[in-house]
């Protein structure tokens, strides 16, 4: 009874610790914006140098925190320094502060566990700086067909509901005929179902802005459709997941450990389920890492050839890299390709936008004047 009612107080205790923690954890959280990636970038480099120069991790993240203009950064790393202090382990730290993601998290942990933790630190900076350059070279691709394709609607649409019916009110008295006939009846749709089809669509666009489900969904049904979306995609999510796990590998975590926290860096995707069954697979029963990549993931079949290879001759760690190399310029020639088929489909889509609105407005001026003298005689 003794311990139990010990054991219960001290549950109690920690309770209201994080009772009196968590709201203002949540506050802080509720006003305070994302971490710039740019500004991580910086800060891990930083980091790893002090680390170098023989600075405790503390101090590192307490100089570095001085005199930085972001304040909500400034907060963060004051929170992660005091927790530090207090004898809290540095990835634990690092995850209170709730503004970093489970990769980033794994990495700053790897790097504790093996005494490495400036080498953890500097390939973070790497990471976020590629992962930066492969966002801005997505969001180039996609700003274009984002912005043409919606002014072009747009336009579309006023036409549909400000010119003509200017042109159909010249024709009072006229009965109109043929193409005239189906243009003023489009009129007449587009004027009644417009406002709900502006909804719709940005109604579309923001829940694929803000829903991950669906964003993986349409993502899937383009690699189904389309070849080189699915070569870009998976060279993409197969670049990031190899560097993880050769950048765990070759600071002294185990394979099953690798990959696991490996699988965090493409959670979104189908990759992960695969690959922390893989994990379990090769970490219980044995069986060659190949093997497990061969059966449980859909990997492509040239890194479970490599990664075989790297297993027969030692070499695991050469192989992940030469893989992860090799993905990356697949990646950049691939996004050269896509960003071709990008302009080609909305130039297209804008040909066709452009030839609505100009039959639409002006097909009915050009055989108005027909008509007018057919009846006249």
């Amino acid at each position: 009874m003794s311990e139990s009612t010990l054991e219960s107080g001290a549950v109690a205790v920690g309770s209201n610790k994080v009772l009196k923690e968590k709201p203002k954890s949540t506050l802080f959280a509720a006003k305070t914006k994302p971490l710039k990636k740019k500004e991580l970038v910086q800060m891990f480099r930083s980091l790893a140098s002090m680390l170098r120069a023989q600075i405790s991790t503390a101090d590192a993240i307490k100089y570095y925190a001085h005199g930085h203009p972001n304040k909500d950064m400034v907060a963060s790393l004051h929170h992660i320094c005091s927790d530090i202090n207090k004898g809290v382990p540095v990835h634990t730290a690092f995850k209170r502060s709730e503004r970093f993601d489970d990769m980033t998290i794994g990495l700053i942990q790897a790097g504790g566990d093996t005494g490495q933790l400036d080498t953890a630190f500097a390939e973070l900076g790497k990471r976020i700086k590629n992962e930066i350059h492969f966002r801005k070279k997505i969001r180039k691709l996609i700003m274009m067909p984002c912005i043409v394709i919606p002014i072009l609607i747009g336009a579309f649409i006023v036409s549909q509901i400000k010119i003509v019916p200017q042109v159909e009110t010249m024709m009072v008295g006229m009965e109109p005929k043929g193409l005239v006939k189906l243009s003023f009846e489009i009129s007449h749709l587009v004027q009644k179902i417009w406002p709900l089809v502006v909804l719709i669509l940005v109604g579309s666009a923001i829940t694929v802005w803000k829903s991950s489900p669906v964003r993986n969904t349409i993502i899937n049904l383009a690699m189904a459709r389309f070849r080189v979306v699915k070569s870009m995609v998976m060279s993409l999510r197969q670049m990031t997941l190899l560097s993880t796990i050769r950048l765990l590998y070759s600071n002294g975590i185990n394979l099953a450990k690798s990959l696991r926290v490996g699988a965090n860096s493409v959670k979104t995707t189908p990759f992960y389920d695969e690959l922390r069954k893989a994990a379990d697979v090769y970490e219980k029963s044995g069986v060659p890492l190949s093997s497990a990549f061969a059966k449980y993931t859909s990997v492509d079949p040239q890194v479970v050839h490599m990664l075989a290879i790297g297993e027969r001759s030692a070499s695991l760690d050469t192989q992940l890299q030469m893989l992860s190399d090799m993905f990356e310029e697949d990646a950049e020639q691939l996004m050269d390709d896509f960003s071709q088929f990008i302009s080609l489909v909305v130039m297209i889509i804008a040909v066709l936008l452009i030839a609505a609105v100009f039959l639409g407005t002006f097909m009915p001026i050009f055989m108005m004047g027909p008509q007018m003298m057919q009846e006249a005689m």
